[in-house]
């Protein structure tokens, strides 16, 4: 029993020695980086330029998969499946972990249980946006079109209760009218689509068509946020447009596979943290329409239980259903 303590001590030591050496000399090979969107979305573009300043500063490249799809599954479901050494990172957000254990029925992961929270990264600037032949160019305007025609204004989504669906849903039941949902795999092809007239409206990061919009090719309506954005002074928010009852920080963070290394994954966070502070970065990401939200593994954890928690509220609110 005593040499079964003494090398139970002996282990817990050289554990807590290694700690620090591993986070040193790690990494030692390239590392993946899981992003659940497809190319061309604001959040690939964001990670893709964040995974060049992280390969600089850690001497290894970060290679960017993309696993889009299926209301954020499909990457949830890659990253859970991968190796916990540290060589998979990925990007996570607010359908995935919140919104998803809600209205997806035999969801294949538990947000909770599944993943190694790792550090917030940004949130981004949504609104509702119209597609430029629509005849509405404010929210009463689209409103008014919706009531009188029922059923004939089309809204892209990714489909059945993603986050757009969610505003769909809403909208029709706040107006007290049809609005049709048509899913689609990323939003690149929902801002390709709008743009030529196949659908008439859409909820979108505004990174992906604030430059449609000042083209005059799209028409954003109004915008989530508390105040109006400084790059689009002249779009109200979603409180001005009357629309103040609809919640929604959509955000985006990184995880790793449940298991990972606690040197490892605050290796990771802070390497995260210089990019994201880094100046030339930050004035990117202002062109990208997306604010920075880094800090450390403990407030993601919590920051994802209490918008997990908040997010149940809005879907009892709502009535949606699991489907």
């Amino acid at each position: 029993m005593r040499l079964k303590l003494f090398f139970g001590f002996a282990l817990a030591a050289g554990a807590m020695q290694l700690g620090p050496a591993l986070a040193q000399t790690y990494p030692t090979k390239p590392l993946r980086l899981i992003l659940n969107v497809t190319s061309g979305a604001v959040g690939d573009v964001v990670m893709r330029s964040a995974a060049q300043d992280l390969a600089r500063q850690m001497g290894q490249p970060w290679v960017v998969d993309n696993q889009g799809g299926g209301n954020f599954v499909i990457g949830a479901n890659a990253c859970k499946r991968s190796s916990p050494d540290g060589y998979t990172v990925c990007m996570t957000n607010l359908a995935a972990m919140s919104l998803n254990p809600y209205v997806v029925s035999g969801l294949s992961y538990d947000p909770e249980k599944d993943f190694t929270p790792i550090t917030n990264l940004f949130s981004q600037m949504t609104g509702l946006v119209a597609g430029g032949s629509v005849p509405a160019n404010s929210v009463a305007q689209l409103q008014a079109l919706a009531v009188a025609r029922p059923g004939t204004l089309n809204f892209g989504t990714l489909g059945v209760a993603s986050n757009a669906d969610i505003l769909r849903m809403w909208l029709s039941d706040r107006w007290k009218t049809d609005i049709v949902g048509v899913p689609y795999k990323g939003m690149p092809p929902i801002v390709g689509d709008l743009l030529s007239g196949q659908i008439h409206v859409s909820w979108s990061a505004i990174g992906a068509t604030a430059s449609h919009a000042k083209a005059g090719k799209l028409k954003i309506l109004a915008i989530n946020t508390v105040v109006r954005a400084k790059r689009l002074p002249e779009v109200p928010t979603f409180d001005e447009a009357g629309l103040g009852e609809y919640p929604g920080l959509v955000w985006w963070g990184m995880v790793g596979p449940a298991g990972m290394a606690d040197p490892i994954v605050r290796r990771v966070n802070a390497e995260v943290g210089l990019t994201f502070k880094e100046v030339k970065f930050s004035e990117f990401l202002e062109g990208q329409f997306v604010e920075p939200l880094t800090g450390t593994p403990e407030q993601f954890a919590a920051f994802m239980k209490l918008d997990r928690e908040r997010v149940g509220q809005l879907v009892k609110k709502i009535n949606i259903p699991r489907q």
